[in-house]
Parts: C-alpha cells; structure tokens; sequence
C-alpha cells in the first residue's frame, strides 16, 4: 500500500555533504509526518529529524545546525541535507513516514564519514 525509497547515502569524508531522498508512494493522506532516524551499530534507533505536513521541524541537538530537513508535497518527499558531516553521523538512515496511527519505514541507506 505505501512504500519508501531512499537514495543518496554514502561514503563522505569529515566535513562534507550528502543529501538524502525519500520518496513516498501509494495511498497516501494530505496530514502525515515524514522523519529521519538513524542507527549505528550496536546503538539503539535515534530521531534525527521530522517535519510535519505544515512545515514544522524537530532536530536533533547532535545536529542542529548541520543538518536540515525538507519537503515536497506535491512529489510527497522528504530530503535531509546533511552539511560538516562528523564521523559520529556515521549510520544507517531510515526516512519514516507516519499517518494516521501507522509507521512506515523505508529500507535505510548507508552513510558513512570517514577519512
């Protein structure tokens, strides 16, 4: 019914850049929030960023300032810029879309910082 795909994950050296997508398709509502978790290894799944259908952000204190979160109505995608990347970012980033009572989570995308 409602599928994600991420893209744009990679290996990047401190201090630079990468920008993830997450495109979202099948039945989807106009209210819906669209999120970034990420995982490390052996580290539990932590909220990066979220945004709302009006525009409203949630980052991370690790990140602020870093990174910034956006999205696309009309392509119903959500993008995370990811500026002066540490190698503490180093994870596997899930987009996350939630609608309604339900979760839906893409397949992740591997980002790694490292010289």
């Amino acid at each position: 019914q409602l599928q994600l795909v991420e893209s744009g994950g990679g290996l990047v050296q401190p201090g630079g850049s990468l920008r993830l997508s997450c495109a979202a398709s099948g039945s989807i509502l106009r209210i819906y929030t669209m999120g970034w978790y990420r995982q490390a290894p052996k580290k539990q799944r932590e909220l990066v960023a979220a945004i709302t259908s009006g525009g409203s952000t949630n980052i991370a204190d690790s990140v602020k300032g870093r990174f910034t979160i956006s999205r696309d109505n009309g392509k119903n995608t959500v993008y995370l810029q990811m500026n002066s990347l540490k190698p503490e970012d180093t994870a596997v980033y899930y987009c996350q879309l939630r609608m309604r009572e339900y979760d839906y989570w893409g397949q992740g995308t591997q980002v790694t910082v490292s010289s």
